[in-house]
């Protein structure tokens, strides 16, 4: 009802509200939607009134004469059913509604957020198919083939000898809980104190940012001099660039297998 017919109504219901339009329902039809609603506390309360009152007004004692009728029993009954839901029932259904739009619209909200999820969850495990698939197909060769084969320890260990190689002394490998970050600690050949971080990655990983300012914070830690970032893969343009704001040499996949081939890192020269 909308107009003059909902103002007619409400003024003859006592019904207070603002609301421009309002729809009738029968109390069957209130039921079936609370029944249908059943995770919904409004509508559990909907269901609790329309049975309570249904049972009040068949089973409560009324006035009658002997010479009412069925009919007229009925109506008096009808009517004290009908002030209650309108008193009651009505403007809780009311709210049921709107609750129920509200969740409606989150939920599709929700839907379409897993969506995108969905599509980006898709594109990124193609993508890495694509990488296993390109990796797959080229066979890799020489250094780098046997340091990615290598499992945790032995590339530690692996790095380790090319610091005793290149004149460190007082080299120790803690990889491992308790390490406070630094997978190997040393000195270099001119005696300043070195902290290094080792990570055996897949190549097609790459070291990001987070990564590198956790290790900026083990540099702190252990007072070093100079600091060592060594991967088996790419890092990030991010973690580049902290890592040359702070002063850590980011060996990379590249660089790794040059020192591993005899070359020295610049840094311990």
């Amino acid at each position: 009802m909308t107009g003059t017919e909902l103002s007619s109504f409400k003024e003859l219901s006592g019904i207070k509200s603002r609301t421009p339009t309002l729809a009738i329902f029968s109390r069957r039809s209130i039921l079936n939607v609370a029944m249908l609603l059943r995770d919904s506390e409004v509508a559990r309360q909907v269901r609790t009134y329309l049975l309570d009152t249904e049972y009040a007004a068949r089973t409560q004692p009324v006035d009658n004469f002997v010479h009412s009728s069925a009919a007229d029993l009925d109506d008096r009954i009808d009517g004290r059913i009908t002030h209650i839901l309108g008193k009651t029932v009505v403007p809780m259904l009311n709210a049921l509604i709107e609750t129920s739009g509200e969740q409606r619209r989150d939920l599709i909200s929700a839907r379409a957020d897993i969506h995108r999820v969905q599509r980006k969850l898709a594109q990124h495990e193609q993508r890495l198919h694509r990488l296993e698939r390109t990796r797959e197909q080229r066979p890799l060769a020489g250094v780098m083939a046997s340091i990615d084969a290598m499992n945790w320890r032995e590339f530690e260990q692996h790095i380790a000898g090319l610091l005793r190689r290149d004149g460190c002394t007082g080299v120790e490998i803690h990889g491992g809980s308790g390490d406070r970050g630094a997978d190997i600690t040393a000195y270099t050949a001119d005696g300043r104190r070195l902290v290094v971080q080792c990570k055996n990655f897949a190549p097609y990983r790459s070291v990001w940012s987070g990564e590198m300012q956790k290790f900026v914070g083990t540099k702190m830690l252990h007072g070093a001099d100079v600091a060592v970032y060594v991967a088996t893969c790419p890092f990030s343009r991010e973690a580049l660039d902290i890592a040359e704001q702070v002063g850590v040499t980011a060996v990379h996949r590249g660089l790794l297998e040059a020192w591993s081939a005899g070359a020295k890192l610049q840094i311990l020269r």
